[in-house]
């Protein structure tokens, strides 16, 4: 079974928040559950984050800044700013630095369970360097 991992950083690029799922599931149901914890002020996510009920509405209530350029569907495009789009390449460079560790690219644990202790253990060495 194929297995999905979520995840939010600071902006240093550590993991803050860890999240599996089903490798058929939506991004949007990791992005419930580790956006509903997150401390930080801004949220900046690429395109596929761009439901407005389900993300945008929620942290602009929270008080945090939405940096999400919107998709191309006709409705209004929101405005978000391109130097702050910009960083959202330490998510990126965090599941690079993940994908380093070959028991984690190639999912050497059967289980969800071991395998999200593995993802901790690899997480946890992030923040020590």
């Amino acid at each position: 079974m194929s297995t999905k991992i979520h995840a939010t950083v600071d902006a240093h690029g550590r993991p803050t928040g860890l999240w599996l799922t089903g490798g058929q599931k939506s991004d949007l149901e990791g992005a419930d559950v580790l956006l509903a914890a997150s401390a930080g002020r801004t949220l900046i996510a690429d395109k596929g984050y761009d439901a407005h009920h389900r993300v945008v509405a929620p942290a602009l209530a929270a008080g945090k800044a939405v940096v999400i350029p919107s998709i191309r569907d006709g409705r209004p495009q929101r405005s978000h700013d391109r130097n702050l789009y910009r960083l959202r390449h330490r998510i990126e460079n965090f599941f690079a630095r993940l994908k380093l560790w070959r028991a984690i690219a190639t999912r050497y644990d059967k289980t969800a369970c071991n395998f999200l202790g593995a993802l901790h253990l690899v997480c946890s060495t992030i923040w020590m360097a």
